[in-house]
């Protein structure tokens, strides 16, 4: 255990506290066990470590943070750890990468019975199926999702923002997007910001290499499929390899809408291997499945139209500059999906909540298409304020 201690010191006091994201001061860290899932990339490591530093410094004696990939656990189990540490006075134990970690699910929930005074924080992978890995488990727990930055957080990240600039709401954004505009373009400029932000804006590590950023985004789809898939779902090296090659076909064909049996002879799967295969890409959060509204069954039908999960995907991928009325829709689509069911409309680019419909593109736009529904907007690229139902398309990052 003392070398779980050091290690996790080390962390602590090069952990940096200028940027937090937007789900750390969401969370009710009394809990008395919480997971947060997100993808690969977003921050969930340095958040944690920034809530154990924020709270008791650079080394506290009752608090542990440990990652289940550290080779530790090839030789010791989490119970066993979790029993020392509970014995020596342990408050609070931190887990990183739990989907790392055979039969997590299991310990987890036999050392919140055994063990009632210890407070427990996980993370795991987007994949993660918490609420179906352990039924008792998932009774006890409180889940948060950790996603990709938003444009609010890039500019604050950047420097750009004031760290206080807090999110809106849609409602907020629809009825008042023209004084919320002229408002923050006082501290920001932001139509070259939002370029830059769709092209390497989504994961905080562009940061330490901008140059090697696409490359990096790419190595990290890798591992998830080659790492991070395999140790939540019962797969085989055959089927990652044959969603890898989806996926790049996806890239080239976005926004795409599919043809199943096309598509599953592009791949050389059956179609019900070919739907599985982009259920779990979305689940990994490197695609987008715009489906039209449903409930049951219903929701296991084909999806209307197909997306990379984000902008910064699509630069990885595109030896040249990805399509502009692409890279328009995947911002939108991405950022809405965090608080707002997104679906598919025959008549709108996309429907919000039942309720609102938006066309997208750019800033010469108009407003045909939509004149014979209500509730209905213009999300603009180009446009640095709105005017009625027309908004600026950067506005939409300031969601999260």
């Amino acid at each position: 255990m003392k070398q779980l201690f050091s290690a996790f010191y080390r962390k602590l006091e090069e952990t940096d506290m200028r940027f937090e994201r937007y789900l750390k001061s969401q969370i009710d860290w009394n809990n008395r066990l919480t997971a947060i899932t997100g993808a690969r990339g977003t921050g969930k490591t340095t958040m944690l470590l920034q809530h154990i530093k924020e709270q008791y410094g650079n080394s506290p004696q009752n608090v542990l943070y440990v990652s289940l990939d550290n080779i530790y656990f090839s030789t010791n189990n989490l119970y066993s750890l979790a029993d020392d540490f509970y014995s020596l006075g342990g408050k609070e134990l931190y887990m990183d990468e739990v989907h790392k970690y055979p039969a997590w699910a299991q310990e987890i929930k036999n050392i919140y019975d055994d063990f009632p005074t210890l407070k427990i924080v996980f993370t795991g992978s987007s994949m993660l199926q918490i609420f179906k890995a352990n039924a008792d488990l998932s009774r006890r727990v409180r889940h948060f999702q950790l996603f990709g930055m938003s444009f609010r957080e890039f500019l604050i990240f950047e420097g750009l923002l004031e760290k206080s600039q807090q999110p809106f709401s849609l409602e907020e954004i629809l009825e008042n997007h023209i004084s919320i505009s002229q408002k923050l373009m006082q501290e920001i400029t932001p139509l070259p910001a939002f370029q830059k932000y769709l092209q390497f804006g989504y994961y905080p590590y562009y940061k330490e290499d901008i140059n090697g950023y696409g490359e990096r985004v790419l190595q990290t789809f890798n591992t998830i499929m080659e790492s991070d898939l395999p140790n939540v779902e019962s797969i085989d090296f055959y089927s990652v390899n044959r969603i890898k090659k989806l996926f790049y076909i996806l890239s080239e064909m976005v926004p795409f809408t599919p043809n199943i049996s096309q598509l599953s002879q592009m791949v050389d799967v059956t179609r019900q291997s070919l739907m599985n295969y982009l259920q779990l890409l979305e689940k990994a959060h490197t695609v987008l499945l715009l489906k039209q509204k449903a409930t049951g069954m219903r929701q296991m039908v084909k999806p209307e139209k197909i997306y990379l999960q984000n902008t910064n995907y699509s630069y990885a991928l595109s030896a040249e500059n990805p399509e502009t009325g692409n890279l328009r829709e995947t911002f939108f689509f991405n950022q809405l999906q965090h608080n707002h069911q997104v679906t598919y409309n025959d008549q709108t680019d996309f429907c919000i909540d039942n309720k609102y419909f938006f066309e997208i593109g750019g800033k010469n736009k108009n407003s045909r298409q939509i004149k014979d529904l209500s509730n209905a907007y213009l999300a603009l690229d180009g446009l640095t304020t709105g005017f009625r139902n027309e908004i600026p398309l950067w506005l939409f990052g300031f969601l999260y």
